[in-house]
């Protein structure tokens, strides 16, 4: 079994790499070769912390296993991040574990290229202000893979102010309010744990696309219910939209699994139709799939397999048969 640590998997994962890596986890699951099972999403009550479990495969290319984790409030007071995640990958014939990948940095750049491939693929091709109202340590991968699909002239940033000193991109941030951001975005990104609406349905100009990232939990909420009816939405599995997702205040308002315009991975294969006019409101509520995960470290383990990438890199085989 390799095991790839933290140092390891940021030296061996690029965003592109990662851009690749979901494209092709999306169009798997499209054509029924890749499988995300059940998600368990608990509370560790009485606290506000979450635990979790992500899981799938696609035995087709013999790929298995699943990601736990969650999100730790008190972490950041004791240097570390709030996001604690671990992917273990299993040889489907045998069931023993082939790999241990550290995942607290692939979460976010596996999150950072769905949304980057959700805009790529839906926002109108004109859009050229890019907005984030985000609370934690994702915010910057999700603008470097945002610029790697797309030219945008203008970055607002709300909530996340730290992005001005530490993202070094090509375009300046600019920090704004949460209504600035929405109001002036072609492309909106929202990143928060929030459990109300940061967006009002008021605040989204006709020909704005939405990346709604935040909600991956039961009573997580970011966007006004009323954006959601009144746009084209898109989402990445429909059973996890509907119970974790925006998607889930949204059904109890009237929103329908047949009123959806499909999944992005359905998108990507021609099965499910893209923006279908230059001032639709679009959506994609992305919750996170265990297919990415499982598909992020599969790329980490290739990498540490060659010789480029395992020269100087703290990573550990251990023979469980021992």
């Amino acid at each position: 079994m390799i095991v790839i640590d933290e140092t390891a998997a940021r030296r061996l994962v690029s965003p592109a790499d990662a851009i690749d890596a979901m494209d092709m986890a999306f169009r798997e699951v499209s054509r029924g070769q890749a499988r995300n099972f059940p998600v368990v999403r608990e509370r560790l009550l009485p606290g506000p912390d979450v635990y979790g479990i992500k899981a799938g495969g696609d035995l087709a290319i013999g790929l298995l296993g699943l990601k736990i984790g969650g999100y730790w409030t008190g972490n950041r007071a004791r240097g570390l991040t709030n996001h604690q995640s671990t992917t273990v990958l299993t040889d489907p014939e045998t069931g023993c574990p082939t790999a241990l990948v550290s995942s607290n940095h692939l979460t976010g750049l596996r999150t950072a290229a769905a949304c980057a491939i959700g805009i790529r693929e839906l926002a109108r091709p004109d859009a050229r202000v890019l907005a984030l109202i985000g609370t934690g340590g994702q915010a910057a991968h999700h603008l470097e893979a945002a610029l790697l699909v797309r030219r945008f002239d203008r970055i607002l940033v709300a909530r996340a102010e730290e992005l001005t000193a530490s993202f070094a991109g090509p375009v300046p941030v600019e920090v704004v309010d949460a209504e600035t951001a929405a109001r002036s975005a072609d492309v909106l990104i929202t990143l928060t744990t929030a459990r109300e609406p940061v967006v009002q349905a008021g605040w989204v100009r006709p020909g704005t696309h939405i990346c709604a990232m935040g909600a991956d939990t039961a009573g997580k909420q970011e966007l006004d219910p009323a954006i959601l009816l009144g746009a084209a939405v898109w989402v990445d599995d429909w059973a996890q939209a509907a119970a974790l997702g925006e998607c889930q205040h949204a059904l109890a308002h009237g929103l329908t699994r047949e009123s959806i315009r499909g999944t992005l991975c359905d998108v990507l294969e021609g099965k499910a139709p893209r923006r279908a006019a230059a001032d639709e409101i679009t959506v994609f509520d992305s919750t996170g799939m265990g297919i990415q995960d499982l598909a992020i470290a599969a790329w980490a383990v290739r990498a540490a397999n060659t010789d480029a990438g395992d020269a100087g890199l703290p990573i550990h085989r251990i023979d469980l048969a021992r």
